[in-house]
């Protein structure tokens, strides 16, 4: 039994079926498509000013004042002087309300979600903010007219005013931390426009 061995020959072990694996690419920014819808944002939350004025007119409260028998300046009397921080505190709340319900609002705008009509959302929020301290003054100013005459020693309430600009702030960030929020709460790369 001298016979030489045949060679052993190994055969390629056959490959599995065919995997196929779909990689979904990384959705980019959308721009073109989304400006004219953030824009329409923006001007609707802009218009969103116009009832905040009038619930800040309203709600805040009036300062009682007595005129100087000195130099004929409105003083305000006994612990009145408060209401100046109230009508900026209540100026706040109704920005963060409105801020908070704007953010989750635009946030339900499935199809365009995204980086534009966000910067449309706070671009409309710090404006409709200025329009709701503007417009909201002048109301409460009609809603308290001053007498034609004044004399020494009078009382009388005076239209509650914003005395800082700095209450404007409330509403866009509390609309961007809204939104912010809800994007994070999501998780998704393209934040599911594709699903809607």
């Amino acid at each position: 039994m001298d016979e030489k061995a045949a060679p052993v020959r190994i055969e390629p072990v056959p490959e599995p079926p065919y995997v196929y694996h779909y990689i979904r690419p990384r959705p980019k920014v959308v721009v073109k498509r989304d400006l004219l819808p953030g824009l329409v944002v923006l001007l609707t939350t802009f218009a969103a000013g116009l009832p905040a004025a009038y619930v800040w007119s309203w709600l805040a409260p009036a300062q009682l004042k007595i005129v100087s028998p000195q130099d004929n300046k409105f003083y305000p009397i006994g612990v009145e002087s408060y209401h100046r921080l109230d009508a900026l505190m209540v100026f706040v709340l109704i920005g963060l309300g409105a801020g908070t319900i704007t953010g989750i609002s635009v946030w339900l705008l499935r199809q365009r979600r995204g980086p534009v009509v966000m910067l449309g959302m706070t671009a409309g929020s710090f404006a409709a903010a200025w329009f709701a301290q503007w417009l909201g003054g002048s109301l409460a100013a009609g809603a308290y007219p001053m007498p034609s005459s004044i004399k020494p020693n009078d009382t009388l309430l005076v239209a509650p005013s914003l005395e800082t600009w700095w209450g404007i702030l409330a509403w866009p960030l509390a609309a961007a931390l809204a939104y912010g929020c809800c994007t994070a709460w999501n998780g998704l790369d393209d934040l599911g426009r594709r699903l809607g």
